[in-house]
């Protein structure tokens, strides 16, 4: 499965959210059929980015924010970049505050789907 592929990345997010869990990249890259590498990893995350932008035009809550690393359970340092303007975060990119905003999304997240299930 293409990492490239918007709408097969959303399908694996959607079910984590409607089962309220957060994913590693290195789970969702296995999902897709592929290793963890770092530039396998920076394309998905050109991937997220393009969907959280649709869900965002969409009205939906954001989704890459439940893509986590495995050594903190936070996003990596893209999602960080990526989205400290929307979320006007200007703190470190962990520690108590990038948890708590990082929880609070993903809590917006697995409420939303999981009252719609994933489609």
């Amino acid at each position: 499965m293409s990492i490239a592929d918007p709408a097969t990345v959303r399908e694996h997010l959607l079910v984590a959210a409607a089962a309220g869990h957060p994913l590693t990249y290195s789970e969702l890259l296995e999902r897709l059929g592929h290793a963890f590498t770092r530039p396998k990893m920076r394309a998905l995350c050109k991937t997220l980015s393009a969907i959280d932008e649709a869900a965002e035009a969409d009205g939906e809550p954001e989704l890459a924010v439940l893509v986590v690393r495995q050594s903190d359970g936070l996003p990596g340092q893209g999602w960080w970049t990526g989205s400290w303007e929307k979320h006007r975060f200007t703190g470190e990119w962990t520690g108590p505050a990038a948890r708590r905003l990082v929880e609070r999304l993903q809590r917006d997240a697995f409420r939303y789907w999981q009252e719609r299930g994933p489609s």
